[in-house]
């Protein structure tokens, strides 16, 4: 090797090494995106902020003062409700969370969860171990239906094998159902063993990201 190439590879080998970082870091999800990524994600946001801005000038020249101060603080209002709800913190205690964060949870941290989705479509939720010391969901809705789920880590079987534990109830009361949640993929085994118990609804990986995402339990199962 000449001296030229020498001094060539040593004057390029830094930026080489931080080209090699860059896309490191990309790949693990810990470098920002690039320009063209965001680029019309920043359009649209543009788009929108003149769009208001010029709404805001309309009314004011239309209607006066009094619709554009009122104006500013509905928009106040609805960027404060915005911003709490997207807060990762805010969102999950709404009952709302993101495929990552589903997969990231222990199963206790899986049943306070599903305990703020329930509680996010309107049931009263309570998050607890049962007497084994597994973790548990029960809840109950306006119209008095029961619920209790169950939680099936990954490559195990189903919590058993027998019908489940109906619980004493009261004049009037709903039905009692039963939930088991599992981030996995069901056996053509468990759903034949929760057709025959009945009233059991089985919630997989693909629903469980559905419901934590937003979508109505009632739209992914036949509980009401």
């Amino acid at each position: 090797m000449t001296q030229r190439e020498h001094g060539h590879q040593q004057h390029e080998s830094p930026r080489s090494r931080k080209r090699e970082m860059i896309r490191a870091l990309r790949a693990q999800g810990r470098y920002g995106p690039a320009l063209h990524e965001v680029l019309p994600a920043l359009l649209v946001v543009a788009l929108v902020v003149c769009g208001i801005v010029a709404g805001l000038a309309v009314t004011y020249r239309v209607l006066g003062t009094g619709a554009l101060a009122g104006g500013l603080a509905l928009l106040a209002l609805v960027a404060a409700a915005v911003v709490r709800h997207h807060r990762p913190l805010a969102r999950r205690r709404l009952g709302y969370y993101t495929p990552e964060e589903i997969a990231d949870l222990d199963v206790e941290g899986l049943a306070l969860a599903v305990s703020r989705m329930l509680r996010r479509d309107g049931w009263r939720a309570l998050a607890r171990p049962d007497s084994l010391g597994q973790p548990r969901v029960r809840a109950r809705n306006r119209l008095g239906h029961r619920l209790d789920v169950a939680f099936r880590p990954v490559a195990e079987p189903l919590p058993d094998e027998e019908a489940p534990t109906r619980t004493a109830r009261s004049a009037g009361s709903g039905p009692h159902l039963r939930l088991v949640v599992h981030r996995g993929t069901f056996s053509r085994r468990d759903v034949q063993w929760a057709r025959r118990q009945g009233g059991v609804q089985l919630i997989d990986g693909t629903r469980l990201r559905r419901w934590a995402h937003g979508t109505p339990l009632h739209r992914l199962t036949d509980v009401p």
